[in-house]
């Protein structure tokens, strides 16, 4: 048989060995293939490049029932964070004496060893286990708060237009002061770091230098120390004096006094349209009443005393200084006289950062409110020229001030604003600063509204 086959077909056996090899080589190619997609496909797949659908979300109709059912839900889902914040609350206003002491003494020992964070951690392992306890079924109150049940009202199913109308009016004023309260917050921080007012951003500017030169030269041990000890001893004591003292509050709690005096962005825009009208007001009407203040002390200094009066009868019918009659010493008519809270005056320092000699910069005196003039008296003998008279109606801000920032508290300075000084005198070292803060306030807001009311 091998001799019978032709010539012509005896050179294709190797062909067909060729093919069998070839034939084997793409078997073992395709299931390299097969295999490599079965493992690595997915990943594959995963880093091509495929468009985004944009998907457009349906919105619900405004259903009443809905409506209810939101609040609701976001009620529960937002009740172990008020839980949680009312238990810190709690622990912070010493609520259960025993339960409060032993977590300040855990807590300071913790930090007192290094062993803060394993302390949380530890914290939050026993919350999720309790957790999981209570998802079997189990009946654990693990608060310091005794949690009060609120009774579910059952879903009204029909609901007439007026109540529906009602029930989206209440939710939509619940919306408004959360997003009001939220937006505070937000504008707060901003005006921080954006340097709107520049002395309370001062105040991190330097902490954070501060806490910058002492993160290079001590060790982080320490740092933690000093950070845990601190928000120990300002947590469990120093915010449960200043909560039962709010006055003590007011003036020495320097973080709650800076977030207080934050302002937000509406109140920056009120206080702007105020300068501005204010200043508007003061350049129209401000040559009237100079004409009349001049005009008036041309009376007094062309008048004489009264006849049938002695000397003596006629320097008690007015307020004496140290220097002489009020109205002499600050060239005032004779109505002009100290008002009844500031009858001997409150002792302060003049603070002029115009001048920029020391003698002009800083003068002692006594510091008087009339009914329409803002008096300072200076205590150095001299010319009169050292006394300042401010007319309560030139005055465009007025506010506290605190001459040292690195000191804590609120200060015990008071700035004033006129149109004639390009920085605000301040008037510090005054013991009784918040009585004469309130006197001149609420005097120069007498007289604004009045000449305000007299103008319309």
């Amino acid at each position: 048989r091998t001799e019978e086959v032709p010539a012509a077909q005896q050179p294709a056996k190797p062909h067909t060995q060729a093919n069998g090899t070839d034939k084997r080589s793409h078997t073992f190619c395709s299931r390299l293939q097969k295999w490599f997609c079965d493992r690595f496909g997915e990943y594959v797949e995963d880093f091509r490049f495929q468009p985004e659908e944009n998907t457009v979300e349906t919105e619900e109709p405004l259903s009443a029932r809905r409506l209810t059912e939101n609040m609701r839900r976001l009620k529960r889902g937002a009740k172990p964070v008020t839980n949680f914040v009312k238990n810190l609350s709690a622990l912070s206003d010493w609520y259960s004496i025993y339960t409060s002491a032993i977590a300040f003494i855990i807590y300071m020992n913790a930090v007192w060893h290094g062993w803060a964070i394993p302390m949380f951690l530890f914290l939050a392992i026993l919350r999720l286990s309790l957790n999981y306890l209570i998802a079997r079924g189990w009946r654990i109150q693990w608060s310091i708060v005794p949690e009060v049940s609120e009774p579910m009202e059952p879903p009204k199913e029909d609901l007439t237009v007026s109540e529906k109308f009602q029930l989206v009016l209440d939710v939509a004023q619940k919306a408004q002061n959360l997003f009001g309260k939220m937006a505070d917050i937000l504008e707060k921080i901003k005006n921080l770091f954006m340097w709107v007012q520049p002395e309370i951003t001062q105040k991190l500017y330097i902490t954070l230098w501060a806490a910058f030169i002492a993160s290079c030269f001590l060790p982080y041990r320490i740092i933690g120390l000093a950070m845990g000890l601190y928000a120990g001893i300002k947590f469990f004591l120093i915010d449960f004096i200043f909560k039962r003292c709010p006055r003590l509050r007011a003036k020495y709690d320097t973080p709650y006094i800076i977030w207080t005096s934050l302002p937000t962005d509406p109140q920056l825009k009120e206080r702007s349209n105020a300068t501005v009208s204010r200043r508007a007001s003061l350049y129209y009407s401000y040559p009237k009443s100079w004409m009349l203040q001049t005009a008036a002390s041309r009376s007094y200094v062309g008048a004489s005393a009264p006849t049938g009066i002695s000397k003596d009868e006629d320097t008690s019918r007015f307020h004496t200084t140290k220097r002489g009659n009020f109205h002499e010493v600050f060239n005032l008519s004779e109505n002009e006289r100290p008002l009844a809270v500031c009858e001997n005056g409150w002792r302060c320092c003049l603070i002029n950062r115009d001048r920029k000699m020391p003698t002009d910069y800083i003068r002692n005196g006594v510091l008087y409110v009339t009914e329409n003039y803002l008096c300072f008296e200076s205590s150095k003998s001299g010319s009169s020229k050292r006394n300042k008279v401010i007319k309560l109606t030139d005055i465009t801000d007025i506010q506290k001030y605190k001459v040292l920032s690195v000191l804590p508290g609120s200060g015990m300075g008071i700035a004033v604003s006129t149109p004639s000084t390009q920085k605000p005198l301040v008037f510090g070292a005054m013991v009784h600063r918040d009585e004469a803060f309130e006197t001149i306030f609420n005097q120069y807001v007498k007289i604004t509204s009045a000449s305000s009311s007299s103008e319309s």
